[in-house]
């Protein structure tokens, strides 16, 4: 039976984000991947559009779930992103009910950057977070993210030893892996940082002076891409940060492209990368 992924988060009609950056970028890396949308919005929420629509679709996910079980339909990877606190017993119950032998759950902890929450999660959101952390085999947080889900300051000028202490915090909430993504320890290196209960490893790429929309999706869609094609937790979270890069320099010089990153130019890059 062929790969069959599913990935659960927002869609955003227009913006290069969540699930428009999750369908195209999984397909690409030649995984049959299926959707669950958290929410429709008419397009993202960052600065620059005046306003969106939002249709919240919680309700939408015990019948959805009845559906594929009378339909027989199971998956062996899941790849949660931006998703509300109410919907996560149902993404749970989805998850154990769906699931294949040794099936893959990835769980990108959407909910926060820069040291500030998104708006309207709740301080109570990360406690529920920690449920579907608890039930993962790799988690994609940035740095504010871990902050808030090992309840530790937020810094912006740190050690090793603040990164690996977080590392070691977050592996210990359960999950297998944890990909620590935004780590920097010189002013033009970005990077991540790979635990898996046993060894530290780190990835960095040239920082590019630029803040682009969807690095974050494009990032996390690559990484479960090249991990179900069969790459190690590094080469996956290297290829994956390789790739936004390539999606960031893709972009650059346009200034009508506000709005998102050009991730469609760089999918021959992901590919080429994924052959290897």
């Amino acid at each position: 039976m062929d790969d069959r992924l599913l990935t659960i988060q927002d869609i955003s009609c227009v913006g290069q984000c969540s699930l428009t950056v999750a369908l195209p970028v999984i397909s690409a890396c030649g995984i049959e991947t299926a959707i669950l949308p958290s929410s429709v919005l008419s397009n993202h929420t960052a600065p620059g559009f005046s306003g969106w629509t939002f249709t919240d679709l919680t309700q939408d996910m015990p019948a959805i779930l009845d559906r594929w079980l009378k339909e027989k339909i199971s998956f062996n990877a899941f790849y949660t992103g931006y998703v509300s606190k109410a919907q996560i017993p149902y993404i749970l119950d989805i998850i154990e009910k769906t699931r294949r032998e040794k099936s893959l759950v990835i769980v990108d902890p959407v909910m926060a950057d820069n040291g500030k929450m998104y708006a309207g999660f709740g301080e109570d959101f990360p406690e529920e977070m920690k449920k579907l952390v608890k039930n993962s085999d790799v988690i994609l947080p940035n740095i504010t993210e871990a902050s808030f889900l090992l309840g530790v300051p937020y810094k912006t000028e740190y050690d090793r030893t603040y990164i690996e202490d977080m590392l070691k915090g977050l592996y210990a909430l359960g999950t297998k892996n944890v990909v620590l993504t935004g780590v920097s320890f010189e002013a033009d290196k970005l990077g991540i940082a790979c635990y898996d209960g046993k060894k530290i490893e780190y990835y960095f790429t040239e920082k590019l002076p630029v803040s682009v929309h969807g690095t974050g999706d494009a990032y996390s869609s690559a990484f479960a891409g090249a991990l179900l094609r069969g790459k190690t937790l590094l080469e996956s979270a290297s290829i994956a940060a390789d790739f936004v890069v390539e999606s960031i320099k893709k972009t650059q010089g346009d200034p009508d492209h506000w709005y998102g990153v050009k991730f469609e130019k760089a999918l021959p890059y992901l590919i080429s990368r994924l052959d290897k």
